[in-house]
């Protein structure tokens, strides 16, 4: 049973979010502010948190902000009343896993945090994948290549890890937004091709002609590694 902290200043948004998570089977932990948030993050470890933005003192992105310094990496699910693309984009960058702009549907935030929990990342750390003479480990979200560490980014690392754990099958571009990225019109499809562009480069002896990831033209990529 996944435990999601709920972190929002207003009162009645907290327990109309707790009250519907925990309906749906879910243990709920509340946190009524940025500094909250984090002590509990720390103290409890929770499977996703759902992080309202537009605090006072400390806000939402330095919530974030925090916990990747740290090397928290829990799945965050952002709420904030603005919806420019630029916060999008912010949230990417400091390592958010999906966005709601409020007001927001409860069928959609349900859909979405069923979504975030079953994507690849700090839920599988017992698990070690490899291929070649790569190995990935779950744990530690470490990456080593021939027994040196390889630095990946976030998505660079998640994505890894899906094509790992579903090598063999062809898997479109809007699956791997959808399970990896979690939005549906952002990022694009690009998104996905510079990705895997940045791990051939990092992995594949000659990136122009991959071994492992493969694309399958007209479909999306295939990890044909073993």
């Amino acid at each position: 049973m996944a435990r999601i902290l709920i972190v929002d200043d207003e009162p009645e948004i907290v327990r109309g979010l707790e009250d519907n998570l925990r309906f749906e089977g879910y243990q709920t932990l509340t946190a009524g502010n940025g500094a909250d948030a984090l002590a509990v993050a720390a103290r409890e470890a929770p499977d996703l948190i759902v992080l309202d933005l537009m605090m006072p003192v400390v806000s939402g992105w330095d919530v974030c902000r925090t916990l990747r310094a740290r090397g928290i990496d829990v799945p965050i699910i952002m709420l904030t009343a603005r919806g420019e693309e630029a916060d999008r984009v912010r949230g990417l960058e400091l390592g958010a896993d999906d966005y709601l702009t409020k007001p927001f549907s409860l069928r959609e935030l349900l859909a979405r945090v069923r979504a975030v929990l079953r994507r690849p990342g700090p839920r599988q750390k017992g698990e070690e994948l490899a291929f070649d003479d790569v190995r990935v480990r779950g744990r530690g979200r470490q990456v080593f290549k021939a027994g040196h560490e390889v630095m990946l980014t976030r998505k660079e690392f998640d994505l890894l890890l899906y094509l790992l754990a579903h090598r063999g099958e062809v898997i479109t571009r809007e699956r791997l937004l959808d399970e990896v990225w979690g939005y549906e019109r952002f990022p694009t499809t690009r998104t996905v091709d510079t990705h895997v562009l940045r791990l051939r480069r990092k992995f594949e002896a000659d990136p122009e002609h991959p071994r492992f990831i493969l694309t399958v033209h007209g479909q999306g990529y295939r990890f044909a590694g073993s």
